[in-house]
């Protein structure tokens, strides 16, 4: 069944959260209890980067700041403990809170963070203030060597597989391919398998808009957002339920799934006989106003590991 934000926030207790902890246990490896977030207090569309902005009515901001808060109770209320980072004048997108770095945990379980390197300049000074928030909490700061061209937009493309083994990592708009390389050297060298993916229909230009992990062996995926060879690769490597473009330009891909539950912007019947064969139980959020800017759900939070 699946609930609306107010019948939701009145079902759920803590019997059900301690249920839903207990999904796929034999092989979802970490339980994920926190996420980074900023609130949108700034949050405008001040310049034309996607297709989805480029047609956009003006942000209302009262009801973007409704929409986040209604999503963080719906997160806090899966067992996720929110953390924030204070937002910035002047950074209007700071609010999409995956796209400064990638995070996560080593073999010998510390925390590290890759610092992004964005496409567009006037994004760029938002990694600095979450560079310094996972500083003062320990993380360790893995810099990569990125100049020139060089690009990476941390949790827009890249994207932990739910064993915590491999990592989904996407290139061809705003990550680039030579940046992706240097990240999978690292990665690989820490002991994680990087699987390059590229992009190629720029209403996807981040890899969290055209797929979304949902259990260790299983992706929803939109396929025409991929190169051929790409898809044809993804098929082989999970069990891929695919989505038509109807559905993911509803942002159905920039989900979440975590302890159980798809957290999602829209419910197809498609996506509801999806979950229900995976076992994963969906919770509607509405974001309209993010998604004048081209984000959604999985855009505008960081899991912490």
């Amino acid at each position: 069944m699946a609930y609306g934000q107010g019948e939701f926030l009145a079902k759920i207790g803590t019997d059900s959260i301690q249920s839903r902890q207990a999904y796929r246990g034999e092989t979802l490896t970490r339980q994920l209890t926190h996420v980074l977030m900023s609130r949108p207090e700034h949050f405008s569309i001040a310049e034309t980067v996607n297709p989805f902005s480029s047609h956009s009515a003006p942000v209302d901001l009262p009801l973007a700041l409704m929409q986040w808060d209604q999503l963080c109770s719906v997160f806090q209320r899966v067992g996720l403990e929110i953390s924030l980072v204070d937002p910035c004048p002047g950074l209007e997108d700071m609010c999409f809170a995956s796209m400064q770095g990638f995070v996560g945990v080593d073999r010998e379980e510390r925390s590290f963070v890759v610092p992004s390197r964005m496409l567009h300049r006037r994004r760029r000074d938002e990694v600095e203030p979450f560079s310094r928030w996972y500083s003062r909490q320990g993380y360790r700061i893995l810099e990569l060597d990125l100049e020139g061209e060089e690009f990476l937009e941390g949790g827009g493309d890249l994207l932990w597989n739910p064993d915590w083994e491999s990592i989904w990592a996407g290139f061809g708009h705003r990550s680039t391919r030579a940046a992706v390389d240097q990240f999978a050297a690292l990665m690989e060298g820490m002991g994680f398998g990087v699987r390059k993916l590229e992009l190629v229909d720029p209403h996807f230009f981040h890899l969290n808009l055209c797929l979304a992990p949902l259990a260790p062996d299983a992706l929803l995926i939109y396929p025409g957002a991929f190169a051929p060879e790409t898809l044809a690769r993804i098929r082989l490597l999970a069990q891929t339920y695919e989505i038509t473009r109807e559905e993911a330009l509803q942002f159905v891909c920039n989900g979440v799934s975590v302890n159980g539950y798809y957290i999602t912007p829209r419910l197809t019947r498609r996506l509801e006989q999806i979950l229900g064969s995976e076992g994963i139980e969906p919770i509607v959020v509405e974001l309209s106003e993010f998604q004048k800017a081209g984000g959604s759900i999985a855009s505008l939070k960081m899991l912490l590991p």
